[in-house]
């Protein structure tokens, strides 16, 4: 193993869970909270497709898409207002979140290829400095070390309600019913992919955010990587 992958995860914050359950908002308050960067893993998987998609890459090709996201200069950037997402020199921030990209994100995220290079950087990433890093396999696969692993839940209803009301929030009008079945459908994807898929760490802390405020959710999770770290 590199160096990186040996990383001890003594001051990571490893976030997991299925989408709509609160990762990216409540992991970005609890850094803030913590005085930690925080890494958005997702966002990398959506620049990675937005990339393809924007270059006419072929969705089939599976080594196309590997050579685009080995290709492909991305920067996070941490700001006052939130995380901004570089590709290529380019602000992607809103456009990684449209709607194509949400429904070919898993023609990415379950080629290997993809993955690796994708979780060398997330690894890299990490080794800078204490991070909150939330994703899908960031417990399991990406700092499997990290001494506070955390697995957020939600029921499907109210992690659809969740999507739907930040879609609105940007602009975009989403039907619910149609909100719950993409997320499902991403949810078994990312269960059954072969490579990395989607389960909580056996040391991990389940934390079931149905009926959590916002607020609520984030005291917990501050309250139990103090504890951890």
């Amino acid at each position: 193993m590199t160096t990186t992958e040996q990383h001890s995860g003594t001051h990571i914050v490893a976030i997991d869970g299925p989408a709509g359950a609160g990762k990216s908002s409540v992991s970005r308050q609890v850094a803030r909270e913590l005085g930690f960067a925080f890494l958005d893993t997702g966002a990398m998987y959506r620049a990675a497709t937005w990339r393809a998609l924007t270059n006419g890459v072929p969705l089939d090709d599976t080594q196309a898409l590997v050579a685009s996201t080995c290709e492909m200069a991305l920067e996070l950037r941490e700001e006052p207002d939130g995380l901004q997402v570089f590709v290529d020199g380019r602000e992607v921030t809103r456009d990684i979140r449209n709607p194509e990209v949400t429904r070919n994100i898993f023609r990415l995220d379950q080629i290997s290829g993809v993955r690796r290079r994708l979780v060398d950087l997330q690894r890299e990433f990490g080794c800078r400095r204490p991070t909150v890093a939330e994703g899908r396999d960031i417990g399991t696969v990406v700092f499997p070390a990290a001494r506070c692993k955390i697995y957020l839940d939600a029921a499907p209803e109210c992690r659809a309600r969740r999507r739907t009301a930040e879609l609105a929030a940007q602009g975009k009008v989403a039907e619910l019913s149609e909100v719950l079945e993409e997320m499902v459908e991403r949810d078994a994807q990312s269960m059954s992919r072969a490579d990395s898929p989607l389960r909580k760490a056996d040391d991990a802390v389940l934390v079931d955010t149905t009926d959590m405020t916002f607020e609520q959710v984030v005291a917990t999770l501050v309250r139990l990587a103090r504890e951890r770290l």
